[in-house]
């Protein structure tokens, strides 16, 4: 049986991934399998350079999307995939393994998942979550400097000239073709639980009731 897949985007520092996060607290892995476009960033020796020579992994073709949707493929058709963990270029993490198993519900996240047409045309429901400039580039910073170890000055220039066009131009346009758009302003505890309940209803009519 095809899963029920689940695309989730929005701009850098939006709240997708602690979003997820909290999602997959709540479903075990054999209910639900979560799989993001970080994981498929190209090496930094292949990504394109700004006139000023700085690395753009803000681009579109700064993601494999083939290897991407061969992966998500396999998954579709009950296979499990293994793919090493991207860490950023962070010299201070070691990349660990990364298992996909299938399951029933299936969320594919990344800003572009509604860019590429191979992978929108596969979700059943698109979910698009916004916040206030100000607070993108506030939890980019914090997320920047302490878990990829980049330069407070390397952020600010990626953000004005990097991530703010990508955005412009390859995401919010598709708020207006999303199921449901989240506003993470505040917080996202209401949607969360409308998200959660609804999976939960999906899980119980297909014989999967996770209690």
């Amino acid at each position: 049986m095809k899963p029920f897949i689940i695309g989730i985007t929005g701009g850098s520092g939006s709240g997708k991934t602690t979003f997820i996060s909290k999602i997959q607290e709540s479903f075990s892995d054999d209910k639900v399998c979560v799989i993001s476009q970080d994981n498929y960033y190209r090496p930094r020796e292949e990504q394109m350079q700004d006139d000023e020579g700085i690395e753009n992994f803000d681009l579109p073709g700064a993601v494999d999307h083939i290897a991407f949707c061969q992966d998500l493929q396999q998954i579709i058709t009950g296979k499990t995939v293994e793919r090493l963990e991207y860490t950023f270029n962070n010299d201070l993490v070691v990349p660990k393994m990364i298992v996909y198993h299938a399951a029933p519900v299936l969320i594919v996240e990344g800003v572009f998942v509604l860019h590429v047409p191979e992978i929108r045309e596969l979700l059943d429901l698109k979910m698009f979550i916004h916040a206030k400039d100000n607070l993108k580039i506030i939890r980019r910073i914090k997320r920047d400097q302490i878990e990829r170890n980049y330069p407070l000055d390397d952020v600010l220039y990626r953000y004005q000239y990097h991530v703010t066009p990508t955005y412009e131009k390859y995401i919010r346009p598709y708020a207006e073709e999303s199921d449901i758009v989240i506003n993470n302003n505040r917080d996202f505890k209401m949607a969360l639980s409308v998200v959660k309940g609804f999976l939960k209803n999906h899980l119980r009519e297909i014989g999967m009731v996770d209690e």
